[in-house]
């Protein structure tokens, strides 16, 4: 459904070495040696990590009952020593919170909120309703959990109050060239099938003068074309400023298929008029995890060699910076 007006972004306070880190499994269950590998690695940066041991809890595929997750999300936006929420994995059952969390809740305790895949449905939902940015990025016990998991120059340039940043094309971030161009809008989007899912509910997302970021994993080329077509047919590429691909890790049909889901996409957003780039390592990928501040301004720029996407603006605000030093 159209929003009737903009809504005014709301930054969180920025990261800080020392802060204490909330983990939440709004979805799926997880394996407590994942958390626990998650969790060292987020002290060794620096972190202080925290969870309830109701995270742990099980009902069907879920990590628990709808109210446990719900509660488990506000108590940690609620918490004054918790100064950011990352989640520990994605799966499935995020949907199920929409109508269940309070967002005046959420909007009066801002809070750094980090995931992806099924969490796709909180950021894109969260960042629509009240503004919040929000983080596409790594989660505890998937790419924390690993040595090679995260791709720490975005982790810090996205929540440590970088004014302006830049992600430059190349082997470094997987990024390539579709399309040509350059435009400017608000970073948007998230994990294909989720943003999928969310048309025709009251939770669809708005893409309107956005860089739309894409990706998917394990989904075959024309469940991706079908998905794409999906959100064409919804208007949802109309007023979109450019968009960007993830990796698409294990997106085929099988190895002797005689095309690529390069070719595919193209099929379907090659003739829209706007920079689209390819393979940009956030959410489901083979390593190193990008972060992308999800509703903040970004300009993308795609030749035929190189490219970049530059961060415009401070995702975060610096309160958490002079808070601490107040402590001290």
């Amino acid at each position: 459904m159209p929003l009737t007006q903009p809504i005014p972004r709301i930054k969180p306070p920025a990261l800080q070495r020392g802060d204490t880190v909330g983990i939440i499994a709004p979805a799926s269950n997880i394996k407590r040696e994942l958390l626990e590998a998650g969790c060292d690695a987020l002290r060794k940066l620096g972190y202080k990590p925290l969870y309830f041991d109701s995270i742990f809890d099980k009902y069907l595929y879920f990590a628990g009952s709808v109210e446990r997750r719900a509660r488990e999300l506000e108590e940690m936006f609620s918490r004054d020593d918790v100064q950011a929420i990352i989640c520990a994995r994605g799966g499935y059952g995020s949907n199920y919170l929409l109508d269940t969390i309070k967002l005046a809740n959420l909007k009066s305790h801002p809070k750094i909120l980090v995931g992806y895949s099924d969490i796709t449905s909180l950021l894109t939902y969260i960042s629509d309703a009240i503004g919040l940015v929000t983080f596409h990025g790594p989660m505890v016990a998937k790419d924390f959990a690993h040595s090679d998991g995260i791709d720490l120059t975005s982790w810090e340039s996205a929540l440590t109050a970088a004014s302006e940043w830049t992600i430059n094309f190349g082997a470094e971030s997987g990024a390539k060239s579709l399309m040509p161009g350059s435009a400017e809008g608000t970073l948007y989007g998230g994990c294909l099938s989720m943003l999928a899912a969310s048309l025709g509910t009251p939770y669809e997302i708005h893409t309107a003068g956005t860089i739309l970021f894409i990706e998917d994993v394990a989904a075959k080329p024309y469940q991706i074309d079908r998905m794409l077509m999906q959100l064409k047919l919804a208007g949802k590429f109309e007023n979109v400023r450019g968009i960007i691909f993830g990796e698409m890790l294990d997106c085929s049909q099988n190895k002797y298929q005689d095309y690529t889901l390069e070719e595919v996409v193209l099929g379907i957003i090659g003739g829209l008029g706007v920079p689209v780039a390819y393979g940009l390592r956030s959410g489901h990928v083979s390593h190193g995890n990008i972060t992308l501040p999800l509703g903040v301004r970004a300009q993308l720029n795609v030749d035929k060699k190189e490219g970049s996407l530059r961060i415009l603006e401070s995702a975060v605000t610096l309160a958490a910076v002079s808070s601490q030093a107040s402590r001290s």
